[in-house]
C-alpha cells in the first residue's frame, strides 16, 4: 500500500492498493475509491472488539476494503479541520489515540480500548480518559483537532496537558489524570477540573483545535430549545 496525504486545512489520506490488499475504517469514513474496490461491513474480531470500540469512540462496525482484480485507490478525508498522521504500527510500536481519532488503516491493524489504570480519578477526566489503543502491524492513519505538535520525553520527564489537547502518545508513555489543585483554581480558573500529565518515555501529540472546546465556545451561540 502506497499513500499520499492531501491538503492542508482539510487533509485527505489517498491510498493506492495492490489488488488483493485491504483497508478497514468505521462506517462513513469512505470518501472516494476506484469501483474495484469491494466493501465488507464486519465487527472485525467478534461482537466483544466490536463493544470495546463503541467505548473508545468508535462505531461497532467496521468496513473491510479490498482491490479485486488488480490495483485499486481509496480516499479518506478528515470530516473537521485538522491534521492526519501516518503510523506504522508492530510489536512494540504500539499507539494510544483520543477518542475517535481513527480513520482508517491495514487490515492487520487492531483497535481496542484503553483505559487509565487509575479508573476513579479518571472517571472525571473529560474525553481523554477512555481511550483507544492501537495494535498489531501495518499502516494506520488518525485524524486530530487542528495543528499538532510533536514531544519527545524522556525517561520520567512530564508533560502536563489539558486533557482534550492530547491527540496521541507511544504505548511507552504513562498517562495519569490529576484534578486541578485548591478549590479557587477549580472553581473560577476556567481551564476545568482535570488534567492529564504524560510521563515519559516516549513520543506525544497535542493538538491545538480540540473539537470539544469548539462545541464550548460556539454553545453560547446556538438557539436554545423551546
Amino acid at each position: 500500500m502506497r499513500y499520499e496525504i492531501k491538503g492542508e486545512t482539510l487533509p485527505v489520506v489517498i491510498c493506492q492498493l495492490e489488488g488483493g490488499e485491504k483497508m478497514i475504517t468505521e462506517g462513513g469514513g469512505m470518501s472516494w475509491m476506484s469501483p474495484n474496490m469491494l466493501m465488507e461491513t464486519t465487527t472485525n474480531g467478534g461482537i466483544g472488539k466490536a463493544f470495546g470500540r463503541m467505548f473508545s469512540g468508535e462505531k461497532m462496525f467496521q468496513n473491510i476494503y479490498t482491490a479485486q482484480g488488480g490495483s485499486g485507490m481509496i480516499a479518506f478525508a478528515s470530516s473537521f479541520p485538522g491534521s492526519i498522521k501516518a503510523y506504522e504500527i508492530g510489536p512494540g510500536q504500539e499507539m494510544i489515540f483520543q477518542k475517535s481519532a481513527f480513520l482508517a488503516g491495514e487490515a492487520g491493524v487492531q483497535l481496542s480500548v484503553f483505559f487509565n489504570k487509575k479508573f476513579s480519578s479518571g472517571l472525571f477526566g473529560g474525553e481523554g480518559f477512555i481511550m483507544q489503543k492501537i495494535s498489531g502491524y501495518g499502516t494506520v492513519f488518525a485524524e486530530f483537532d487542528g495543528h499538532v505538535v510533536e514531544y519527545e520525553l524522556q525517561p520520567g520527564q512530564q508533560i502536563v496537558v489539558d486533557t482534550g489537547h492530547l491527540a496521541a502518545m507511544t504505548a511507552t508513555c504513562q498517562m495519569e489524570i490529576r484534578s486541578v489543585p485548591g478549590v479557587k483554581n477549580m472553581l473560577f480558573g476556567g481551564e476545568g477540573l482535570f488534567n492529564t500529565v504524560i510521563s515519559g518515555p516516549g513520543r506525544v501529540w497535542l493538538q491545538t483545535m480540540p473539537i470539544s472546546n469548539v462545541a464550548g465556545i460556539l454553545r453560547p451561540y446556538m438557539p436554545s430549545g423551546s
